[in-house]
Formats: C-alpha cells, sequence, structure tokens
C-alpha cells in the first residue's frame, strides 16, 4: 500500500490497532521547536526519555530510535536524524538534516512497527527546521517502510 496523505494532526493517529508517531530529533538534546511542541502538549513522556538519555553517556547518536510508549496502543519514535540544528536567523547555514540517519532510524522502526503489526504516523519528517526536501524523504520511507509491508501515514495541518 503506498503512503496514505491525510490531513490532520500527526499526534492524533486514525485508525485502530497498534500506531507509532515517527519524528525527527536533533543529536544535541534540545528539544523546544517544531513538532515536538504539539508532542509535548499531548505527553511528557517522548521529551523526558530525550532529555534523559543525553545525561549520561553514551549519549544518543545518528540513527538512533528512542520507543516511548505514551498509551496502550501508541508509542512516539524519537528519530536521531538531523546534526545539531540551524538558527532560524541563519537560513544560509548548511541543513542539519542527515538522510543516512533517516535511512538507519526508518529501517529500525520499520522493525519494530513489524513486530507490532503497528501502523506508522508522521508530519513530514525532516522537511522543518531540518532542513530536508521531501523529494529525499519520502523514497527513504518508501525503501524502509511501505516496500517491507508497514502502513505508513503522513499528516499536513493545512
Amino acid at each position: 500500500m503506498p503512503i496514505q496523505f491525510l490531513k490532520g494532526d500527526a499526534t492524533q493517529p486514525a485508525g485502530d490497532g497498534q500506531q507509532v508517531i515517527v519524528h525527527v530529533c536533533n543529536d544535541l538534546g534540545r528539544w523546544g521547536r517544531g513538532f515536538v511542541l504539539a508532542l509535548s502538549q499531548r505527553w511528557a513522556e517522548p521529551e523526558q526519555t530525550y532529555k534523559e538519555a543525553f545525561k549520561t553517556e553514551p549519549k544518543p547518536s545518528l540513527g538512533d530510535v528512542q520507543f516511548v510508549s505514551v498509551s496502550d496502543s501508541i508509542t512516539v519514535a524519537n528519530l536521531i536524524g538531523q546534526h545539531g540544528i540551524r538558527s532560524p536567523r541563519n537560513k544560509n547555514a548548511p541543513a542539519p538534516i542527515r538522510y543516512e540517519a533517516i535511512e538507519t532510524g526508518l529501517s529500525t522502526i520499520g522493525s519494530y512497527a513489524l513486530k507490532l503489526g503497528a501502523s506508522i504516523h508522521m508530519p513530514r519528517i525532516g522537511c522543518g527546521l531540518a532542513g530536508g526536501h521531501w523529494e529525499e524523504i519520502e523514497p527513504i520511507i518508501e525503501l524502509t517502510l511501505v516496500n517491507k509491508g508497514v502502513s505508513v501515514f503522513v499528516y499536513s495541518i493545512i
């Protein structure tokens, strides 16, 4: 089944059964802008788990994924897919997205989803603050998730 594009809020996944909400985090332990704000409004656990992991060694690195259960049927996947951050004032700085890390993390998430029989829900990951391009992200999603039989839903608020 191809990627299904929906209008709505990725923090409120459509459908039933086990669901994994995927989003991209930086490798610095900083949480506070973009989609993470919507996650934090609904659940405290993803932010807490992410920040706690950066207080000890080894710290999470590119391609790592933290699976955080927020209900009986919903797990949030914190995918470390961007190297550093880019200041809103410095739009000419290199984009922090790391496509290889996105692919590694999504492969891990795909295996996890298949074990659970879960569907995947996400905004257009990596295309906001991380500075990525959907034309590069979408084929990675198809390779790592869709081609393995995982149902994927991508949400757009607009």
